[in-house]
């Protein structure tokens, strides 16, 4: 039998270290007796006292007890939970100085893991303002007899514990001002240690919550679920079981957004995926439609398309959009999005893009260019397909840049593509979150 490994003991005395970058998620790096050290609310040039958290063979963490040298582009963080909730990393960090840490991201995931340089660097698509700009979230619920209370929020950081949050500044201000009213409903109801989370999904003028209920509710649970909805202006969704279950408590809401730069209107489920910020979705929506150029003779195939969000804004500047999409209620919705707007040259087909793709008939035909927008595991699978079919132009969307990187490497060293642009998009304030956009041509 193997031994197991003795856990290493935890220096008891704090340290200093001077903190040479930020990892990818956020945390300082130092090198502390010649070993790599992670350091949570640290900033890169700082000296720093610390007490260490974790000690591994191959690296050791901590946090810190001390700034003693602070960076010049360290600000006072905006929320009083912040380094406790694990929902942002980087309030510490000043905003213009964020944007430069996540082009940074990129540009070193492109050079070590795709061994590829974007000709130019995009500037970056930022919001105005980066606080309130979270309109789909998932919260942890949590019924703790011992504070009196039920927990409602986004988990403590590096732990499974919900967070003791009052509110939160980067949910939009109609949930994030309200957790403590949400506790308390909750803590009304007759099942209050069986309700495992909430989700919410908003659209330009409604909000939904969707409770995990692991129990039945009773009628009186009901009824206080229509009362506070209609105080705070909620539109409250059950879900019983698995995602099949989402159910409306009474009238199901039609959420809606906008997209003003086309003259669309895209409608969704609450528990369908829609990008979080509103704002930076349509400047993103905006910048992809400029850089994949469609015209009247353009045939555009869209990878990953969900409910229409690329398709259709495209598919008003080119001759046809297909899109495809391996949820077949999101291309439900899709098509339904597409007749709504009066789109007759859209079509969409349901495809695990995932599995081999050759009997799928869209595949055997040919598109001028494409536009992918995966989910973070990437779109390796289906980059072999795109010079085959005729695929000029691609632009991909991304919400992790090591694989984008990692795509990137293949579509420029085996499928003869120039990674002509590059840039980030900050669809997450405040977090180490790092979306981005890419423009490919072939060469």
């Amino acid at each position: 039998m193997a031994r197991r490994r003795r856990r290493q003991r935890l220096p008891q005395e704090p340290a200093e270290a001077v903190i040479d970058s930020l990892s990818h998620d956020g945390r300082g790096v130092a090198r502390v007796n010649d070993k790599v050290t992670f350091i949570h609310g640290a900033l890169p040039g700082e000296r720093v006292r610390f007490r260490y958290t974790a000690v591994r063979r191959n690296r050791d963490e901590g946090e810190v007890v001390e700034v003693l040298e602070p960076s010049p582009q360290r600000v006072e963080p905006h929320c009083p939970h912040f380094g406790l909730c694990g929902g942002c990393s980087l309030q510490h960090l000043d905003p213009a100085a964020q944007i430069e840490y996540k082009q940074q991201t990129l540009l070193e995931a492109f050079t070590h893991l795709g061994k590829v340089e974007p000709e130019e660097i995009l500037p970056p698509l930022v919001n105005p303002s980066p606080w309130g700009y979270r309109r789909k979230a998932r919260l942890g619920v949590k019924h703790v007899p011992k504070k009196g209370r039920v927990l409602v929020g986004f988990r403590e950081r590096g732990s499974n514990f919900i967070a003791t949050l009052e509110q939160c500044e980067v949910l939009h201000p109609k949930v994030g001002h309200v957790l403590l009213d949400l506790s308390a409903l909750i803590g009304s109801l007759s099942i209050p240690h069986r309700i495992a989370q909430i989700e919410v999904a908003m659209d330009d003028e409604r909000c939904v919550l969707i409770l995990r209920n692991l129990e039945p509710l009773t009628g009186e649970d009901r009824e206080k679920l229509r009362r506070f909805g209609r105080e705070h202006d909620f539109i409250f969704y059950l879900q019983p079981g698995g995602p099949e279950t989402v159910t409306p408590l009474d009238e199901p809401a039609d959420l809606h957004y906008r997209l003003p730069d086309f003259g669309l209107e895209i409608h969704f489920e609450p528990s369908d995926f829609t990008q979080v910020n509103t704002e930076i979705n349509r400047q993103m929506v905006a910048r992809a439609v400029e850089l994949l150029q469609p015209g009247p003779e353009d045939r555009v195939l869209d990878l990953f398309c969900g409910v229409g969000n690329f398709t259709l804004p495209l598919a008003t500047r080119a001759g046809e959009v297909t899109g495809v999409e391996g949820d077949a209620g999101l291309v439900a919705r899709a098509r339904a999005n597409a007749e709504r707007n009066a789109l007759e040259n859209v079509r969409f087909h349901v495809a695990n893009l995932y599995e081999p793709l050759e009997q799928e008939p869209w595949l055997k035909e040919g598109f001028q260019k494409a536009l992918l927008d995966p989910p973070r595991s990437g779109a390796l699978e289906v980059l072999e397909h795109l010079p085959r079919m005729g695929v000029e132009r691609i632009v991909y969307v991304s919400c992790y840049p090591g694989t984008l990187a990692r795509d990137a490497g293949e579509l420029v060293h085996q499928h003869g593509y120039r990674l002509v642009s590059a840039g980030v998009m900050d669809m997450f304030p405040h977090t180490a979150h790092v979306e981005s956009i890419a423009l490919f041509v072939k060469k």
